[in-house]
């Protein structure tokens, strides 16, 4: 095997530490994809969140729908707020009424924000399932609209209503187990009238 000149070395040695950069760089790229990076909250053009996800850590998936500009599934870090969602998909839209929603509230992962639109004379509309016969969304249902189902009073509606802002919403009937006054057997009366 013939010696390798000094200057043969340097040039292996510079391909080499090129390869090797080059192979972790990729390798990154595919653990940040692996770990939803590169998908969720990446649709309709959505600006990048303001915050840095930690790969393997404390991510949040949330759903954010209704009156913003980029509605879909986002990324976010654990600790965010509902204002953070709807930033993250765009901001709201001119017909929506935010203050129908508790932006302050933290998330949970699995959760989903439902901005509503304003009504005409400057409130929020009431949300799919408001009819009386049809089932009542907890997500954005109004103490007086739970106060209609037999079972539930103006003190736990109001109650149930507070839960929700505290929690940043609701994203299962299960949870109003938490809530003091609502059993399993209320519970079980309720599936039918309420929804998520």
């Amino acid at each position: 095997m013939p010696e390798l000149s000094r200057a043969q070395l340097l040039v292996y040695g510079a391909i080499a530490v090129a390869l090797l950069l080059l192979g972790a760089r990729w390798l990154r790229s595919a653990d940040d994809a692996e770990a939803g990076f590169g998908g969720v909250g990446e649709a309709g053009g959505a600006e990048a969140s303001s915050f840095e996800l930690e790969p393997g850590g404390g991510g949040l998936v949330v759903h954010v729908a209704g009156e913003v500009r980029d509605p879909g599934v986002y990324r976010l870090p654990a600790g965010a707020r509902v204002t953070d969602a709807v930033e993250r998909a765009g901001g709201t839209t001119p017909e929506a009424a935010p203050d129908a929603i508790n932006l302050a509230a933290k998330l949970a992962d699995g959760q989903q924000v439902v901005v509503a639109p304003s009504a005409p004379g400057g409130g929020a509309v009431a949300g799919p399932g408001a009819a009386e016969d049809g089932p009542i969304s907890l997500g954005t249902a109004t103490v007086e609209q739970l106060d209609t189902i037999e079972g539930i009073g103006p003190v736990t509606a109001g109650d149930i209503v507070a839960y929700r802002d505290e929690h940043g919403g609701l994203s299962s009937i299960d949870e109003l187990d938490e809530i003091s006054g609502i059993g399993p057997a209320t519970m079980e009366a309720l599936r039918g009238r309420l929804q998520p």
